[in-house]
């Protein structure tokens, strides 16, 4: 594994108006460049995941596994506003010299897209083996391959729509409301927006399970109990455990560009979008997706020319890419 970073001299002008002028984007890859310069895996990574893919996907990712890094050239760029290195809101703004928060520019899953083909020109690499990605990753891998168009020879996305839904454009809009709740969040100390990004993790997460796997790990032992459930104790663990480890500002920002994300934005329709991809491309979803239901990706399925569709069963809702690996490895054509 080796963690890089690149910047950019020339600025990337955004898709609403606004441009930074020194993109910055921190990458990490596995194994080696062949001399063909074609073996390479692209993994497009979640909202609040990093370029370590061989740490959260290790099941898929690692010698011996499907993407073997002594076969493959492997590499996951941190998105745009991600708090792991690559232009975000905790980036120092050259104007102010202080962290941009507020004041970082809005910006598109589609400039994600555009930063990483930027890195991808940067190392010379003529084409991807394949493109993969979840969730958010799968919506930045369909921007990629539409962009790309025959220089993607396979694509790999699940838990992933050609647009964001009115449902989850309001479970985000229910997010940042908490957000603002929290009045620390307009100011500058370093604790600022805290209380707030702990209430939209919380908030949001069951979104992220199911029905089924919340009474699976937090039900109830005790018939008498009527305080303290296992289940409200989880929410409020993985609020604090997200605060730790995240920025407000960065958070609020992702949500923002989430909520943009439409293939078929000047492009004619989503038809005609997902028509351009030429990837070999397989879409999977997982049966209890609750933000990101299987009809989504039947959808992509449908207009992707060529594309296949396959289905797991599971109880663990949206998450279960992460989750399912082993069904994962039996379903994934490489």
């Amino acid at each position: 594994m080796s963690q890089k970073s690149h910047t950019f001299e020339d600025a990337l002008d955004l898709e609403l108006g606004g441009s930074l002028s020194t993109p910055h984007v921190n990458y990490t890859t596995y194994g080696e460049l062949n001399a063909s310069r074609d073996n390479v895996i692209w993994a497009c990574h979640a909202l609040t995941a990093n370029s370590e893919v061989g740490d959260w996907w290790n099941a898929l990712f690692g010698e011996g596994e499907l993407f073997d890094p002594t076969k493959y050239f492997i590499i996951c760029a941190n998105n745009l506003g991600s708090p792991y290195g690559t232009s975000s809101p905790k980036t120092i703004n050259p104007t102010t010299g202080e962290g941009y928060r507020h004041e970082f520019p809005a910006y598109t899953i589609r400039d994600t897209a555009a930063l990483h083909l930027r890195l991808l020109d940067h190392l010379n690499i003529a084409s991807i083996h394949c493109l993969i990605g979840g969730s958010c990753g799968g919506n930045i891998a369909q921007e990629m391959a539409i962009s790309l168009g025959d220089r993607v020879k396979s694509m790999r996305i699940m838990c992933c729509s050609a647009q964001e839904s009115p449902w989850v454009i309001s479970i985000h809009e229910s997010q940042r409301i908490a957000m603002h709740a929290d009045l620390t969040f307009k100011g500058n100390e370093p604790t600022a927006g805290q209380e707030g990004l702990r209430g939209a993790r919380a908030f949001a997460l069951p979104f992220y399970r199911s029905h089924a796997s919340f009474a699976i790990r937090q039900s109830e032992d005790d018939l008498e109990k009527v305080s303290d459930f296992k289940a409200a104790s989880y929410v409020r663990y993985q609020g604090q455990k997200f605060v730790d480890r995240y920025d407000p500002f960065c958070y609020y920002h992702q949500l923002n560009a989430l909520d943009t994300h439409n293939v078929g934005r000047g492009r004619g329709s989503i038809e005609q979008a997902l028509y351009m991809i030429k990837a070999d491309t397989q879409v999977i979803g997982f049966s209890s997706d609750l933000l990101i239901p299987t009809s989504e990706q039947h959808r992509l399925a449908s207009l992707i020319p060529g594309a296949s569709y396959v289905e797991i069963e599971t109880q663990f809702g949206h998450d279960a890419f992460l989750i399912e690996t082993d069904a994962l490895r039996e379903v994934l054509v490489m």
